[in-house]
């Protein structure tokens, strides 16, 4: 039996050192594999980012050679009009139908006055009625600046009866060779948007990635599901496009990551963007994945086989001090006899019993101070919304509905919103001094058109004080106070003031008003926390300070000071702590 129980000691202690050193040698193993991962994928992305931008300067190549030969096609027309001043009008119908028929991708040549009277088509059709033609956005760009030659968006060319094709119209002001002078019009060429559709589907960005091209204001040029587009069936977020015109941006969103690639035709300003999905980019992470998981199942099994040869003599002591260990691990604090051993055993055996001994030591401390914290948060939560309150302010809405007082009301309400944002701020108990002031700017705001300009009141922040932190519903309950016990009964309007300042490496927060005060023997049961009203929002005075106390410490809390008929100023110490330290906190 002893030899068995001898067994299982050096079971035992060979299992923990096995843990160990396999524990080491996996974590070196995944660091070096991580290290190794990280580099592939980095270089494997960036050689995908290179690629992403080639093909897309491509595409703005092509597209800028296509668009420069349209514009030439364009010039062409343009000139051969003006110099047709000796020419028949059947002539000049001749030459305009050879560049036409040249060019398969040209729709239609079209010259228009300026009230929209068509003068000539190429080839001959037939203008549609009831087109509204002087109000579409080619014939407009053409009179506003008609010294540039403006490019439409994408549409299906609906002035002439007959086919309808979609369409991108080229457009400018030109000159007229009449009997009485010049005569001045517009011009319209109508190309084909086919093919700039054909030129963007040949490329190919993997599997599911695709190019899409918007202009300057973030309409769709073109896009590979651009009927799903039009039908709202497909949105496409194009805030990243358009606040850059050049570059490689990763793109998170709920479903995964995307690599937005970004290009810019100088000529028209539209923007070419490739969307590639970064799971296709490095395809062989699942191969990496499954060499570095063999190669650590390999290096454990043999770990395992050499440590299995190592052992070590387990004393008696260290087995009792390990069931000390189980007990308290079970929870059991309770004081047990001092282990007797070799002069480490002995050593350890006594810094574990006065570690347990404070341990138990503060976990009543914090059984204490948990309970008291807890109520405190109790009462932050219910004063977040209070019912009187909120009854009282919807009560206001409806009256000021019933008055008609409509901007009163959209006043409330957003106030009323961002209140209870700001109140709610994620379920966080720490937010910046600038939330906390518009926290109770807003509740200051529905208290005015509450009580109908019962009070006046001024908030102000020194520099540097806006980003610092603080806890939230600081300001709402003191100067909820304010106005229900200092200013609602005053005969004249009353005054409160809100200042934010850093002094000494502190930050002061402090209400003024100019309401009624408080008496000597109140102003003492106030700062002594005895003091009960049936007034208020619930989360008074004491609740604050302990609030404070709890979280910063003894040394910060509130100062009040009180006169009657004279006013009341309520000072809010806190320590100094930058936005940056939030996660500590």
């Amino acid at each position: 039996m002893k030899r068995l129980l001898a067994v299982i000691k050096v079971k035992g202690i060979q299992f923990i050192i096995t843990t160990s050193f396999t524990l080491v040698t996996v974590l070196v193993m995944l660091f070096v594999g991580v290290m190794l991962y990280g580099k592939f994928a980095q270089t494997a992305e960036q050689n995908a980012y290179l690629h992403t931008q080639q093909i897309l300067e491509q595409v703005k190549y092509n597209l800028d050679s296509y668009l420069n030969g349209m514009t030439q096609i364009f010039e062409l027309v343009d000139d051969k009009i003006r110099r047709s001043k000796g020419l028949t009008a059947d002539k000049l119908s001749e030459q305009l139908e050879t560049i036409v028929e040249t060019r398969k991708d040209i729709v239609s040549i079209a010259v228009f006055t300026r009230d929209g009277t068509l003068l000539s088509t190429t080839p001959t059709k037939v203008l549609r009625r009831n087109t509204r033609l002087t109000e579409q956005s080619w014939f407009q760009k053409a009179i506003e600046d008609p010294t540039n030659l403006s490019f439409s968006l994408p549409h299906i060319q609906n002035l002439f009866k007959g086919e309808y094709t979609w369409v991108v119209s080229m457009s400018r002001e030109i000159l007229l060779h009449g009997p009485d002078g010049e005569i001045p019009a517009v011009l319209l060429v109508d190309v084909n948007f086919k093919e700039i559709d054909d030129l963007c589907q040949r490329v190919g960005l993997g599997k599911k990635g695709y190019v899409y091209i918007i202009d300057l204001v973030g309409n769709i040029v073109y896009h590979p599901q651009q009927q799903l587009i039009y039908a709202g069936l497909k949105n496409e977020n194009r805030s990243l496009p358009l606040k850059h015109s050049y570059g490689s941006y990763v793109e998170e969103t709920q479903d995964e990551a995307r690599l937005i690639t970004i290009k810019t035709i100088d000529q028209l300003g539209w923007k070419i963007i490739g969307v590639s999905y970064m799971d296709e980019i490095v395809t062989t992470k699942k191969e990496i994945s499954g060499f570095i998981i063999w190669l650590l199942i390999i290096v454990i099994v043999i770990v395992l086989f050499v440590l299995h040869y190592l052992s070590a003599k387990i004393s008696r002591p260290i087995k009792l001090l390990e069931r000390s260990m189980e007990k308290v691990e079970q929870g059991d604090f309770s004081e047990s006899e001092p282990i007797r051993g070799s002069h480490e055993v002995e050593q350890l055996s006594l810094r574990f019993q006065l570690m347990v001994a404070k341990v138990r030591e503060l976990m009543h401390q914090i059984i204490r101070e948990q309970e008291a914290k807890r109520k405190s948060e109790l009462e932050v939560l219910q004063a977040q919304i209070h019912p009187h309150f909120l009854y009282n302010t919807l009560n206001s809405v409806v009256r000021m509905v019933g008055i008609g007082k409509n901007e009163d009301v959209i006043t409330t309400i957003t106030s009323l919103s961002k209140l209870f944002r700001i109140s709610l701020s994620r379920g966080k108990n720490i937010i910046t001094v600038q939330e906390e002031l518009e926290h109770v700017l807003n509740y200051l705001i529905i208290q005015k058109m509450r009580y109908k300009q019962k009070f006046e009141y001024e908030i102000v922040a020194e520099d540097g004080v806006l980003d610092c932190l603080t806890l939230k519903l600081l300001l709402q309950p003191i100067v909820e106070n304010a106005i229900y016990h200092g200013i609602e009964h005053l005969a004249d309007p009353g005054r409160i003031r809100i200042f934010a300042a850093l002094i000494d490496g502190k930050m002061l927060l402090q209400v003024s008003d100019n309401g009624l005060g408080m008496p000597p023997d109140v102003l003492e049961r106030v700062k002594a926390g005895c003091y009960k009203s049936k007034e208020g929002s619930g989360v008074g005075i004491q609740n604050v300070q302990e609030r404070i106390r709890l979280t910063f410490g003894e040394q910060y809390g509130l100062e009040i000071e009180s006169e009657q008929e004279e006013g009341t100023v309520v000072r809010i110490w806190i320590p100094r702590q930058i936005a940056e330290e939030r996660e500590r906190l």
